[in-house]
């Protein structure tokens, strides 16, 4: 059989509850030239039947069983069978917007220059309905000053040419954190960037990875960011060969026990606010009692500020108002000028608006000439 132009991967670890409209929405696609290599990864639930039911209606899927041997494992695997020029990841809760595959092959077919594209981003809840969007920096210089800081590419709405891939070796063992290893490694040799359409839209539940394993996928990606280090300064990779990413490989890393519980309280952070936008306030504030448990003190206090303001919010949001204005006192204490937020939003807001009457207006004129 002829090669497909892209090979997008999926792993699957019992994922029976969202596995069919994350399924159709890349079969639905508007671009076709695609295979769907999909692994499931030991799952005890209806995963494997879900997935051999679409096989037999669609031969562009692939399904490979096997047991549980975790993401990294399985999308390497996927991504070694694969026969496409361009690898596009997708997971088995997320929803791809019918254009995604089109418009990022020919964003890569017109820039060769770049190796990995993502996308902006819409949050769901387990409804569909979106709570947020998500924009990241769209250019290689942009992304490459943010990387060290941040991962700014999401995985599941990433197209990567498969050459690029190969020829790092694929994905590293840094558990929860694999993909962000990835692109810092992409970055040192490549360029990458991110469209500004959203192609994505990413699923928020209560039993989502990132939030049942949020102090791994801190360790892994405070790992990361230290081998980046390390490989700027001509030193050794700690990565390259590792079974455990644990506090003390960290220190020897360079990375502080300050630095770990920011890293880990920035986790907590970002699972309870998503978790109270998707109106998951019970496990959102669960998430958040972290921060009043002293086991984060030393984490930079912004963060822990930002965590007592998202607990005074989702205690607004369940009209339990006295322990809103409590938790919004003590973000006040830690960091005051949380009350310039609300002025610097509208004063952005105005500004936008401002330029879109004025590019609007000068398009008019433009025409009248």
């Amino acid at each position: 059989m002829p090669s497909p132009l892209v090979s997008v991967v999926m792993s699957v670890y019992n994922g029976e509850e969202f596995l069919g409209e994350s399924v159709r929405s890349i079969l639905d696609q508007t671009f076709s030239d695609f295979e769907f290599i999909v692994v499931d990864d030991g799952s005890s639930d209806r995963s494997k039947s879900i997935l051999d039911a679409y096989a037999l209606e669609d031969k562009r899927i692939t399904v490979i069983a096997q047991d549980n041997l975790g993401l990294v494992k399985s999308l390497n695997r996927a991504c070694g069978l694969a026969r496409g020029k361009y690898l596009a990841r997708m997971d088995a809760d997320d929803v791809a917007v019918r254009t995604r595959l089109a418009l990022q092959v020919q964003f890569l077919e017109a820039h060769p220059e770049i190796s990995v594209v993502g996308s902006a981003v819409a949050f769901i809840d387990s409804l569909g309905r979106i709570l947020t969007v998500a924009k990241r920096p769209l250019h290689d210089r942009q992304i490459k000053r943010a990387l060290p800081d941040a991962n700014v590419l999401w995985h599941p709405s990433v197209m990567l040419t498969a050459e690029t891939f190969i020829s790092l070796g694929g994905y590293r063992n840094v558990p929860y954190a694999e993909d962000y290893d990835l692109w810092l490694r992409i970055a040192d040799q490549h360029a990458l960037a991110n469209l500004s359409e959203i192609l994505l839209k990413y699923r928020v539940h209560g039993s989502q990875v990132s939030i049942s394993r949020t102090v791994q996928q801190a360790y892994g990606a405070l790992a990361c960011q230290a081998s980046a280090r390390q490989r700027r300064v001509a030193q050794p990779d700690l990565l390259e060969n590792i079974s455990e990413i644990d506090s003390e490989l960290l220190i020897r890393m360079g990375v502080s026990k300050a630095a770990q519980q920011t890293g880990i309280a920035r986790g907590y952070l970002v699972c309870g606010r998503n978790l109270s936008r998707a109106g998951k306030f019970t496990l959102a504030l669960t998430m958040l009692a972290t921060f009043t448990s002293g086991e984060l003190g030393s984490a930079e206090p912004w963060v822990i500020a930002d965590a007592f303001l998202c607990m005074a919010m989702t205690y607004w949001m369940m009209k339990e108002n006295l322990q809103a204005l409590r938790f919004l006192g003590r973000a006040l204490v830690i960091r005051p000028m949380i009350l310039g937020r609300p002025i610097k939003k509208t004063w952005q807001r105005l500004s936008r608006e401002f330029q879109d009457k004025r590019n609007s207006k000068a398009s008019q004129i433009y025409q009248v000439r």
